[in-house]
């Protein structure tokens, strides 16, 4: 394949990525707008976490809530745990990887808040154990994944798989996804 070729078809194949997307995940995507907004109303916080890339979402998502996306606006009280070196090394030495977000949420979740667990694969085990100590506090949680929902697909919250198996391609729809989040959570707050 020649650059040319190359740059076309990776226009193509995120072309249909996103087709399949929009079809498929509406549903779960307005789910996933009531879940965050019903946790603001509560006096809740939206608290977002993954790895990698995935990390660098969560972290870009909660920024657009706390401060603002399109317009100047209200705050939304959002936070990633993936931001506190000092917290994350810690609990990476002293209890393990698998703890990094399930130790902050015991931490510093309320019933009242909403989790969202961002994780390309379905089956980073720090966003499973997260999910597992939100089930025991009985804090509600949703998330974005890929590929076929890996060890998250029967989670109890709203789940919005992208239908790819290209990573590439699911984070790009995740951080599209998540920039709609922000937005629909602005409208239907009526902050804008």
């Amino acid at each position: 394949m020649n650059l040319k070729e190359f740059y076309k078809s990776e226009f193509k194949e995120h072309q249909e990525v996103l087709t399949q997307t929009e079809k498929n995940l509406e549903q779960n995507f307005y789910t996933l707008v009531d879940a965050s907004v019903s946790a603001i109303k509560k006096g809740g916080k939206i608290i977002l976490m993954g790895n990698g890339g995935s990390a660098s979402d969560a972290q870009h998502l909660a920024t657009e809530l706390t401060v603002r996306y399109k317009e100047n606006r209200a705050a939304i009280a959002a936070i990633s745990l993936s931001t506190d070196t000092s917290a994350l090394t810690a609990i990476g030495n002293d209890f393990g990887f698998e703890f990094l977000f399930s130790r902050q949420i015991e931490a510093i979740a309320k019933p009242e808040d909403f989790i969202i667990g961002i994780t390309t694969s379905g089956k980073s085990p720090n966003v499973i154990k997260a999910f597992e100590q939100a089930d025991k506090m009985g804090i509600p949680y949703g998330a974005l994944t890929g590929k076929d929902g890996g060890d998250i697909k029967n989670i109890k919250g709203p789940l919005l798989i992208v239908p790819s198996n290209t990573t590439a391609r699911i984070q790009e729809m995740h951080i599209m996804l998540g920039q709609m989040l922000c937005n629909a959570i602005e409208y239907e707050l009526g902050l804008i």
